[in-house]
């Protein structure tokens, strides 16, 4: 009976408790501190489906990039904005920035804060596929293209400057200034951008960030959401290793290298059937290459002077051309590495030094199988009548009505050799010719005596 009372008592206690005094969800903190990319796209769209899962009530993103690829972090922003969890991009630690595509995610959160000490902006879009507008050693002829460039660099500033200016008025920040951003390639100190109203916050780190947000009422897929930050509980949810592995396949110089290993795997086990580790090596890191680069902005005119080249390399291992296919082979490698990327963003270009060590190192390839076909043709072939003629035997058997002729071993088969003069066992004789299957052979030494 006591029991019994016991729990009606909490469970009126528990009913008259106010909503708003429940404890408050946790506060998720991801951080993001390099080149926008599809590593950074997929960690982040996890993420905030799991805090959603979980029923965080606030994301902080730490934010420290150059900037990045535009497909990824328009990947980022959409999720943003369908997040149930309201998202606080906060460029951080001091000396931290949120170039380029940054400033994008930076004007797509719900909140946006800034360190003493860091600065966003510089936002315009690099030209994708080379460098737009003219040059000043162009042709008369390559005005046509000069303006083609020129219209398409106009297109892509004008969507950019567009698309920040939505999110600008979206969050209702300063709309004016993100398209100068884009335009002029301005940026802003944290100081000057909470003075212009492109930020929200300035703080000093993440504690001081929470203080300021906890009760403030945040707009959520069109429902006000009270935050309550101050006693919170921290979640660092850092990449985990599915968000490493795409980033580093995703670098372009490890997937180069990548399908370099694997095309080179890959021959290893043709000439050699059976070794098993050429053809499992080869076969798992040429798959990994070829979707690293689906995922990239490849320049497919690149890829494929790169596999051309490739192709040209291994063929010359095959074909008595004497390096002309091989060296070939190098030039259309490295034309195809240097233009295999298709875009100038910060951290996705392929270093000259790895293009020019992969070139070095193939042309040691092609130079060694080169120097051991050389050194073939010029020893003294050992098969055939070549090799018959002029070698050194010993005789092993003399017919009996005939001691000019006799068997001798040679190239591991047994021969009938006749000599001008009468043969005995063990005499070391030279075969000076051929005929059909009769060898003819001289003295090379006279027989030792007593035999």
């Amino acid at each position: 009976m006591y029991t019994r009372c016991c729990r009606w008592l909490l469970l009126a206690l528990l009913a008259l408790t106010p909503a708003g005094h429940a404890a408050p969800g946790s506060v998720w903190v991801l951080d993001i501190g390099d080149a926008i990319g599809p590593a950074s796209a997929d960690y982040l769209v996890r993420s905030l489906e799991q805090a959603g899962d979980q029923g965080a009530q606030l994301v902080v993103i730490r934010l420290d990039t150059p900037g990045g690829l535009d497909t990824a972090m328009r990947q980022m922003i959409k999720a943003i904005p369908a997040s149930p969890v309201p998202v606080a991009s906060f460029v951080a630690p001091s000396g931290a920035r949120a170039a380029s595509a940054g400033t994008y995610i930076l004007y797509a959160s719900h909140v946006a804060a800034m360190a003493p000490g860091t600065n966003l902006g510089a936002a315009t879009p690099v030209q994708i596929g080379g460098p737009a507008g003219s040059s000043p050693d162009k042709a008369p002829d390559d005005k046509a293209n000069t303006a083609d460039d020129a219209t398409l660099a106009r297109k892509q500033v004008n969507d950019a400057a567009a698309y920040i200016r939505g999110l600008a008025q979206l969050r209702g920040r300063n709309a004016d200034w993100a398209e100068q951003a884009v335009r002029e390639a301005v940026s802003l100190t944290a100081s000057e951008a909470m003075r212009l109203k492109v930020i929200d916050q300035v703080a000093d780190d993440l504690p001081a960030l929470l203080r300021q947000l906890d009760g403030k009422t945040i707009t959520v897929a069109g429902q006000p959401r009270l935050l309550q930050t101050r006693d919170a509980s921290l979640i660092e949810h850092p990449p985990d290793w599915r968000t490493r592995l795409l980033a580093v396949i995703t670098n372009p110089s490890v997937a180069l290298i990548l399908i370099m290993i694997g095309v080179y795997g890959l021959l290893f086990e043709f000439i050699n059937p059976g070794s098993a580790l050429g053809g499992v090596v080869g076969g798992i890191c040429l798959l990994l290459g070829l979707y690293a680069l689906q995922l990239l902005p490849v320049n497919f005119a690149g890829l494929a002077l790169v596999l051309l080249g490739i192709a040209f390399m291994i063929a010359e291992a095959f074909l008595p051309s004497f390096g002309a296919v091989g060296f070939g082979g190098i030039v259309a490698f490295v034309v195809g590495a240097l233009i295999l990327i298709d875009t100038d963003a910060p951290g996705f270009g392929i270093p000259l030094g790895l293009i020019g060590a992969l070139a070095v190192l193939s042309a040691v390839l092609i130079g060694s199988v080169l120097g051991m076909a050389i050194k073939a043709r010029q020893r003294t072939p050992v098969s055939g009548d070549a090799g018959l003629v002029g070698s050194l035997v010993t005789v092993t058997r003399v017919t009996a009505d005939d001691p000019c002729t006799g068997t001798v071993q040679a190239q591991g088969e047994y021969w009938q050799v006749h000599c001008a003069t009468p043969l005995q066992i063990g005499q070391h004789v030279r075969i000076t010719a051929r005929q059909g299957l009769m060898l003819q052979v001289s003295a090379a030494a006279p027989a030792a005596q007593g035999e």
